[in-house]
């Protein structure tokens, strides 16, 4: 440290803090003489809980988030009812009053739609998938389709909100950033949480960075966006001109002024700010390491689709978060917008599985021809369903369905979700749920249950009260659990 830093030290350092310091310092030399020398060999993580709660079903998450509100009648809930109901009238007994968006509830008649797609069962639990998801239905026995998901968000960015942070305002942790918060890192040269944005998706709707943010924890669990490119991480590399060895020394003097003002304030978020700069130094390194794909063989790029080799995309996403898993990132999060069909339905979501079908199967058969997908939780799902009506109007060919988040289908695979297996069902309408409602709450608390984590003790004091991911609710969802 140097002179001008130790005097600002010493100008500081009173008869108190003094007093306070040193007892502090002889309890820690005392504590250190009592344990074992191997407890320092390797710093725990700056976690609340240093470890689960419980033994913990799965090691790390990739969570295949498709924005906009899939249409679960067209993929996964079969319904052949409304072959028999397609033009006719939405009962008023089915809708009951339910609330309707600002799209749809000024319509004169809401004329029920029948799935112009075959449905089949596949595999030996005998899953019903369309035959838009061929792909997705040769995984069916790894995969628990949830078909009574359910969410009182009825528009876009609250609904994606609510599922990515638990509650429909900005400004909450992310699933993520709780996650890293609550287990830490397992990989030193890497965030504990990273996330993928696909490039070549329809941009419907926004993304914004807060869904991926760390809200009121610490900077250092905030998500970390890897681009397609030259330069996956923003303002990682050295500019021109400068070394390894100088962006050392500048860390290593900026690290004595941090230290410094740490000792003179007390500020908590120093040690963060340490924390992030370290990181981005080692990962100059882990970085264009994990982000080379020339030791991958072409049977895994073929696997994966032929988009896989155009960095950015879906495809190459899903290749790049089982990179990332194998080097234990504990949450990987991709982001796949386009399923906002509210009209041309059929030629849009046709679309889309074609671009996410094969890449979301393959990371699954991937994950598990490696052995990562017993202890590696695989989901794929959006934010709210679509609704059994057409919006606006129906043609021979063509129309659209509305958000409905009343009941919708998302699957999960791996890390102790019991394989080959349909939870909750919907009414012969699909537009209910008529057994086993899981609410978005739920959901969460599952996912903590099977990291190993309470979701009930995973909390942190802001503003002088104790938030959690699920708020005041959820429950573990235990039809489920393998």
């Amino acid at each position: 440290m140097n002179k001008n830093i130790a005097q600002t030290l010493a100008d500081t350092f009173n008869r108190r803090s003094f007093l306070t310091k040193a007892s502090i310092g002889l309890g820690s030399l005392a504590l250190g003489s009592l344990l074992p020398r191997t407890i320092f060999s390797n710093p725990a993580p700056a976690s609340p809980l240093l470890a689960p709660n419980r033994a913990p079903k799965a090691k790390r998450i990739v969570y295949l988030c498709q924005s906009g509100g899939p249409s679960q009648l067209e993929l996964f809930d079969y319904k052949p009812f409304l072959d028999k109901m397609h033009g006719k009238d939405l009962p008023d007994s089915v809708r009951k009053g339910q609330r309707l968006t600002g799209m749809s509830a000024q319509q004169s008649a809401l004329p029920l739609v029948r799935s112009p797609y075959q449905f089949a069962q596949h595999g030996q639990s005998g899953a019903w998938v369309s035959e838009l998801m061929p792909y997705t239905s040769h995984v069916a026995d790894e995969v628990c389709f949830i078909k009574s998901m359910f969410t009182e968000q009825i528009n876009h960015d609250p609904a994606l909100t609510f599922f990515q942070t638990g509650n429909q305002l900005a400004g909450r942790p992310s699933i993520g950033s709780w996650i890293s918060y609550g287990l830490g890192s397992a990989n030193e040269n890497l965030p504990a949480f990273i996330v993928l944005v696909s490039k070549n998706a329809p941009q419907d709707q926004p993304l914004y960075a807060r869904l991926w943010g760390n809200g009121f924890l610490p900077s250092k669990h905030q998500g970390v966006q890897f681009r397609s490119g030259a330069d996956p991480v923003l303002y990682l590399n050295n500019p021109n001109g400068y070394s390894t060895a100088d962006r050392r020394s500048m860390l290593d003097a900026l690290n004595d002024l941090n230290q410094a003002q740490e000792e003179i304030y007390g500020d908590p978020d120093v040690a963060n700010r340490i924390a992030q700069y370290e990181m981005a130094f080692r990962m100059q390194t882990s970085v264009p390491e994990v982000n080379d794909l020339s030791d991958e063989p072409d049977w895994v790029f073929d696997l994966y689709g032929p988009e896989a080799r155009n960095p950015g995309t879906f495809a190459a996403n899903c290749l790049m978060a089982r990179r990332l898993l194998e080097r234990d990132v504990k949450f990987v999060q991709l982001y796949h917008q386009g399923w906002d069909q509210h009209g041309d339905l059929p030629k849009g979501l046709s679309r889309q599985c074609k671009a996410t079908d094969q890449p979301s199967a393959a990371l699954v058969q991937d994950l598990k021809q490696r052995g990562l997908l017993d202890d590696t939780i695989v989901i794929w799902g959006g934010e709210f369903g679509r609704t059994n009506y057409s919006q606006g109007k129906l043609t021979k060919d063509n129309y659209g369905r509305d958000h409905h988040p009343r009941c919708f289908t998302i699957w999960m695979a791996g890390g102790g979700v019991k394989p080959g297996i349909t939870y909750g069902e919907t009414d012969e309408f699909g537009y209910n749920i008529a057994h086993n409602p899981v609410h978005v709450h739920d959901f969460q608390a599952t996912l903590l249950h099977l990291m190993g984590i309470d979701h009930e003790k995973l909390t942190f004091e802001f503003q002088g009260r104790r938030f959690r991911l699920t708020d005041v609710e959820g429950k573990v969802v235990k039809g489920i659990l393998a």
